[in-house]
């Protein structure tokens, strides 16, 4: 490895399978655009290893190549090493392997939702780059002195460091987890076909249930983990409710490694008062725009233009992790409050129908869209009252963040880093200024109309639901914080 002087900025090799806008599936895609760019403004020399997809030859498509790279054994292919600059300055490393990384739109399915069936050699390959830019092999002049990886798709890097460079100086490893509920798991022949050593082959390596785990390889051998939140941090560690997803053992041994770290949000992108997407600016200081928002969101979505109705919104994942089956059997009751539900996601087929037969039987009071639609998500944020994120465990979660910005209260179950963003509302925190939404404990559909009803009551208060509002408005959901910690996270693992 390069020696650095004290006065050199720190190297870090941002290693992850999507980033945003070009290529998202969820909350990864945008952590990955927004905390690089968050760490260079803290002094940190942050590179971005990301596949290039063809959302991103497309965005850069004179991006010169800078190192070829031969194939590294296995099944691994030879790739090419091109550098592009985000428009923010965030420097990406993009990984060109046609032949693994051609496919459009989500980079993990294929269009039959069903998992590619070489995932193991798409990500073994971007792993094995990334310790291969970490090692003394590296061809680049800029070499990393910590490798931070994301998820099971990167969390092969520690692994192949340890068995195949571990007598010579190389970056050090961290994985963070943003749900341990993917786990990257693929049958025993894969570990030759990613040209992994047998002796890997082990319990304190990559093999799970006869099965070899991506990210259980990176959690054995990481020098440090987090993950996305304080509180998931802790549940994962834990059997109860099997949020430890079988892996809980081991992260109670690696427990004095592990820490917690909230993510933050974006508030260049995520700002109702300077939001393209809106039909009317706003901020803390001046709400009246979000009425407007609220009246151009039912026109849109042919929900009837009522101020004197609740409207629930919903920009999600329509699966069982994400708790939206709790809102089918209240159904009813929900449109008898009287109130409004607008449902913007895409997930199982079993709940898009349940959703979409809601629309139908409420027309005027329920909307129902099966898709995806980046300014959609804006408007809901902007003009819903309320915001649902009933969740069965919840690592983050980012919209309960956007929602608290945008002056939309979310409703939420206590778990993960819903617990550690809404403070529920009680007289208690009404009386000290904390109350910026709702609460509530039981994944079962009686608790989550019990909080709607409590919700729903405050709604009819406009005073205190001002008061509400401006709480989660006025702080500061940013990345600043997040950043910082991570920066002395890696300095501390340098030293």
């Amino acid at each position: 490895m390069r020696p650095s002087s004290s006065t050199d900025p720190l190297r870090v090799l941002f290693a992850v399978s999507e980033i945003a806008p070009w290529v998202k599936t969820g909350g990864l895609g945008d952590v990955a655009a927004a905390l690089p760019s968050a760490l260079r403004a803290a002094g940190i020399d942050v590179r971005v290893l990301v596949p290039l997809y063809p959302a991103l030859a497309e965005a850069f498509p004179d991006a010169p190549p800078i190192a070829r790279l031969p194939a590294p054994g296995g099944l691994l292919p030879a790739a090419m090493l091109r550098e592009a600059v985000t428009p923010d300055g965030t420097p990406l490393l993009l990984l060109d392997s046609a032949e693994l990384y051609a496919c459009s739109g989500n980079p993990y399915l294929d269009a039959k939702g069903q998992d590619l069936n070489d995932n193991n050699i798409r990500f073994g390959l971007l792993s094995r780059v990334a310790a291969l830019l970490g090692s003394t092999a590296n061809p680049l002049a800029w070499q990393p002195q910590i490798i931070h990886c994301n998820d099971w798709q990167t969390a092969l890097a520690p692994v192949f460091l340890h068995y195949l460079h571990t007598a010579l100086p190389h970056a050090k490893t961290l994985v963070t987890i943003h749900n341990l509920a993917f786990q990257g798991l693929f049958a025993p022949a894969s570990l030759g076909e990613l040209g992994l050593p047998p002796q890997a082959w082990a319990m304190d390596g990559v093999e799970f249930h006869d099965q070899l785990s991506f990210l259980k390889g990176g959690l054995q051998h990481a020098d440090w983990i987090t993950t996305v939140s304080p509180t998931y941090a802790k549940e994962i560690c834990s059997d109860v409710e099997g949020l430890g997803m079988g892996l809980a053992g081991l992260l109670r041994w690696r427990e004095m490694q592990l820490s917690g770290i909230l993510n933050g949000i974006d508030e260049t992108v995520w700002n109702p008062a300077g939001d393209p997407y809106l039909t009317t600016a706003y901020d803390a200081d001046n709400l009246s725009g979000k009425a407007l928002n609220k009246t151009a969101l039912q026109h849109r979505c042919g929900l009837a233009e009522r101020d004197d109705l609740p409207l629930f919104g919903v920009v999600s994942r329509l699966t069982e992790q994400k708790g939206l089956d709790l809102l089918v059997p209240i159904a009813a009751q929900l449109a008898a409050l009287p109130a409004q539900l607008i449902v913007l996601g895409s997930g199982t087929h079993e709940l898009e129908q349940a959703f979409r037969s809601m629309a139908i039987q409420y027309p005027g009071q329920f909307s129902t869209h099966i898709c995806f639609d980046e300014a959609f998500a804006h408007q809901i944020e902007a003009g819903a009252d309320i915001f649902l994120m009933p969740s069965r465990f919840e690592p983050c979660g980012l919209n309960q963040m956007y929602s608290l910005r945008y002056g939309t209260p979310p409703l939420v179950r206590n778990t993960g880093g819903l617990a550690d963003t809404v403070i529920d509302t009680t007289p208690l925190t009404l009386a000290n200024g904390s109350a910026n939404g709702f609460v509530f404990d039981d994944a079962n559909p009686d608790a989550l109309l019990a909080a709607i009803h409590r919700a729903t009551k405050a709604w009819h208060k406009p005073q205190q639901w001002q008061k509400i509002q401006r709480n989660g408005m006025i702080h500061d959901w940013s990345w600043r914080e997040p950043a910082q910690r991570y920066a002395e996270l890696y300095r501390q693992l340098v030293r």
